[in-house]
Order: C-alpha cells, then sequence, then structure tokens
C-alpha cells in the first residue's frame, strides 16, 4: 500500500534526491538549477526514467528547513531557479515547503514545478511545466494554469493526445502566454520521428530533447 500523501502542515517531505545542475530540458533548457526531487508516484508511466522515485517508504524524511540551506548554498554557487519535480510532487502538499524556500533568500529564487497535473496545485511557484500522460490525464486546474505544457511521444496516440491537451489549455486561457513542446521519449527512434515531423509542421511547437542526458550530466 502507498504511503498517505504529506499534507499542508507536514515540516517534512520525503525526499529521492537534491542536486545543482543544468535544466536538461523544456523552456529553461541550459540554465543553471537546484532540482529537488520528493518520492512517491503513482502515475506509473512504463517509459519512467526514475522509477526508484515511485515508493514514498523507500526514500527519507528531510525537514524543510534542510531543504532551504541547500537551495542557499545552491544558489551561492550559481543556481538560477528552485525545480521541484518528482516523482509526482503534488502528490504532497506543497504549500509549506514553497514558503520555506521563497524565505531561505531576499529576493527568493524563482520557484518551478515539474508535474503530470493528475492532483491539485498546492504552493505558489513562478513557472509550472505540465506534462501530461495519455494513461491518467490532468485535472483541468493545471491546464489552466501551466506555463509549458510538454508531451512525451514514443507513438502516433500521443501526438493525438499532444493537440487534444493544448486545445484543451487553450480554451482555459485564451490569452495567456503558453509554450507548447513536445519531447520524444529516451532511444525512441520513432518517437523522435514523429516529434520532428509534427513539429516541422506546426510553428506554434518546439521540440524539447533532454539534453543532460546527451552530455550525460544529472
Amino acid at each position: 500500500m502507498a504511503a498517505a500523501p504529506l499534507g499542508a502542515g507536514a515540516a517534512a517531505l520525503p525526499v529521492v534526491e537534491t542536486f545543482h545542475s543544468i535544466q536538461g530540458e523544456g523552456s529553461h533548457a541550459g540554465r543553471s538549477a537546484f532540482f529537488l526531487r520528493l518520492a512517491g508516484c503513482t502515475v506509473g508511466c512504463p517509459w519512467c526514467d526514475t522509477k526508484g522515485s515511485w515508493s514514498q517508504q523507500a526514500h527519507p524524511l528531510l525537514p524543510l528547513e534542510a531543504l532551504a540551506a541547500e537551495l542557499v548554498a545552491a544558489a551561492a554557487a550559481g543556481a538560477a531557479f528552485v525545480v521541484i519535480t518528482g516523482g509526482e510532487p503534488l502528490h504532497h502538499n506543497l504549500t509549506a515547503l514553497c514558503a520555506q524556500l521563497r524565505g531561505a533568500l531576499d529576493p527568493p529564487l524563482p520557484l518551478h514545478l515539474e508535474t503530470s497535473g493528475v492532483d491539485c496545485l498546492s504552493g505558489r511557484f513562478d513557472w509550472i511545466t505540465l506534462s501530461p500522460k495519455r494513461h491518467r490525464p490532468p485535472r483541468q486546474e493545471l491546464l489552466s494554469c501551466c506555463d509549458e505544457l510538454k508531451v512525451v511521444v514514443h507513438e502516433p496516440a500521443d501526438l493525438a493526445f499532444a493537440t487534444a491537451m493544448a486545445a484543451a489549455a487553450r480554451q482555459e486561457r485564451p490569452t495567456a502566454p503558453l509554450q507548447l513542446l513536445l519531447q520524444p521519449g529516451w532511444q525512441s527512434s520513432e518517437g523522435r520521428e514523429l516529434a520532428v515531423e509534427f513539429v516541422r509542421a506546426r510553428p506554434d511547437w518546439r521540440l524539447s530533447l533532454q539534453s543532460h542526458k546527451w552530455l550525460g550530466v544529472r
């Protein structure tokens, strides 16, 4: 049985890892970032490259104060923003975490969230990357507030899903800026060919590559 998600008053969260590296994908690719990977995910993507993060019980609960201290050190070393990822980070209430991280620095570093969108939004973020999954579609709330829509492609059905997700997001926010990104599944030759052809024919979409994997960095 999966562990219960932690609520708004939690003073600690299950953490897989923290590290300072380069954002490898999406609209902010190539920028220095501090990554905070939370444990726990029930979405269960078969192609997931961080399956070790799925079990919440397998990872330690770390105090929010300790995470804030790590952020301060990463900022001193050059991190430009924070990426809260997983696992599925919104399985937990992130309100207290966001408040702790924002209070650690003056001015605070921007907080970015990477989510599949299957849970309610909690916490306050400066940038939200929604990476919806065809087998577990996102909540409408996340479609209406995301800054970037990033769909992973392995097969033709993923292209139809990406188109539907973009249409749904635009219906919710017709005038708000929205980055549309198509990302080939790692080592998926079919996904790569499909994504390249799709983006080449649609000027409002961009190709996202996992450049950190090509570079061999975290």
